[in-house]
Formats: structure tokens, C-alpha cells, sequence
């Protein structure tokens, strides 16, 4: 592999999202991709630039992204970058600060490094396989819980009778589970199918802050698969996965039938 660095692939994130901290709050041009689906011309903008740069800095490396069409070219890839280059673009385009620039180099299907750049929340998260997480910086760890009654999530509509505790809760599904890594939250799950590039730089960055990662089902996830989805994700204390696990089997398993 040539010499890539964490370093390296955070510093190319950080220009990345320099440019969209540029027209964030400002003019742009806004359409949807499909119902619901929101996209800008910064999300292209930025995407562009990291399809260059990282290409330049391992030039092997297959591409996948939110905004660039798919290709099987990456499946004959041993390692392949998996970009988003704005997660959360609802708050992006809404002048909020739950966006950030996501990137993650896989190796043999699991993420190797992990880059989130949140220039509007002052936050740079990066993971690098086997050597911890950190926020800023310092070094970050998931929380002690083992009860899932009054574990806090990151879910603003939560119903009456939940025993869960709700927490801010950004745009970016990136930013909700790197807040698990922090000890800022304890729990992040959605059950519908979902794409690789939203989960692969934040799940090795919750992973190696100590958190337990999964789809909807229990089931570890793999990346650069031929359809680069998965069913959801499932991100906790390593303490209360198995009854998170249990509690959401049900629906997940009627969900997850196409």
C-alpha cells in the first residue's frame, strides 16, 4: 500500500470541508436526487475534490460515494475509499451545524481509517485501525452503561412511553454515532437498508473508542459489498447491545425483507 497516513487523509477532509464551510450559510443550488433526498451543489463541489485528491494519495484504491455513480470497478479492489462529502446535507442546506465531511480507506472489507470533519461544530474525529479514537485530538472512549432502560440517543420524536433519554440530535448519522464513542450517547440504531458511505469512517471511529457495531440484526458490518448496503446500523455500549439487539429484533427482522 503506499504511504497513506491518517494525517494525510485528515488533512485532505479538512480542506474538503473547508470548502463547503465556505458556502455553508450562503447561496446555493438545491434539488432532490429522489423524494426526500435532498442534495446541493456543494455536495457535488466537495465530492469532486475528494474523488481527486484521495486518487492521488493511494491511487490503487477503488472510489465509493454518495455522489458519484457506482461502478463494479471497486469490487476488484482490495482497498476503496468510502466518502461522504457532506453527511447530513438536510442541516447543511438548513444553515445548521450537523453536517461534516465523512471518509473512510477500506481494507478487505473493514475500515482501516476514519476521518469525520464538523467544521461547524469545531469537532475533527479520527481512527485509525487498532490505535484508538480521538476528537480534537484527545483520546475519546464509548460509556460504561449496561442498562438499556435511560440510555440516551440521539432522537429528537421519542414516544411517551420510551424508557430511552433523548439527546441532541444532529443531521448526520456519522455525528449521532460518534457522539457513542464520545460517551456523549449510548445508543444509535436505524432500521431501514442504508448505504456504506454514510456508517464507514464512524462506525471504525466508534468501534475503536470501544462501542459495539452492528446492523439492525446483531450482524457485524462488512463494506465494499456488491451493493454497498447494509440493514441498518446498530452502535451502543458494548454492555447493552445484546438487549438492544433483542428489543429491536422483531421489526428489524420484518424490515428487513425485500
Amino acid at each position: 500500500m503506499p504511504d497513506v497516513t491518517l494525517a494525510a487523509i485528515a488533512g485532505i477532509a479538512a480542506e474538503a470541508a473547508e470548502k463547503a464551510s465556505e458556502r455553508w450559510q450562503g447561496e446555493l443550488k438545491i434539488w432532490e436526487k429522489s423524494p426526500d433526498h435532498p442534495v446541493s451543489d456543494v455536495d457535488l463541489l466537495v465530492d469532486d475534490f475528494l474523488r481527486e485528491k484521495l486518487a492521488a494519495l493511494d491511487p490503487d484504491a477503488g472510489y465509493l460515494s454518495e455522489e458519484t455513480t457506482d461502478t463494479a470497478a471497486r469490487l476488484g479492489k482490495s482497498r476503496v475509499w468510502v466518502v461522504d462529502p457532506i453527511d447530513g446535507t438536510r442541516d447543511f442546506i438548513r444553515e445548521r451545524t450537523g453536517w461534516c465531511v465523512s471518509v473512510a480507506l477500506i481494507e478487505d472489507g473493514q475500515p482501516i481509517f476514519g476521518v469525520l470533519e464538523a467544521p461547524a461544530r469545531n469537532e475533527r474525529w479520527m481512527a485509525s485501525a487498532g490505535e484508538g479514537a480521538t476528537r480534537n485530538g484527545l483520546p475519546i472512549n464509548v460509556s460504561d452503561r449496561t442498562e438499556l432502560s435511560g440510555a440516551r440517543i440521539p432522537f429528537t420524536n421519542l414516544p411517551k412511553d420510551s424508557d430511552l433519554v433523548s439527546v441532541d440530535q444532529p443531521n448526520s448519522i456519522a455525528l449521532r454515532i460518534a457522539m457513542v464513542a464520545a460517551g456523549e450517547a449510548d445508543l444509535v440504531a436505524t432500521l431501514r437498508w442504508g448505504h456504506e458511505w454514510d456508517v464507514g469512517a464512524a462506525a471504525l471511529i466508534a468501534s475503536e473508542a470501544g462501542a459495539t457495531v452492528t446492523d439492525a440484526l446483531g450482524v457485524p458490518l462488512m463494506f465494499n459489498t456488491h451493493a454497498a448496503e447494509a440493514f441498518g446500523v446498530l452502535v451502543t455500549a458494548p454492555g447493552i447491545h445484546a438487549a438492544a439487539v433483542e428489543l429491536l429484533r422483531e421489526r428489524a427482522e420484518k424490515l428487513s425483507v425485500r
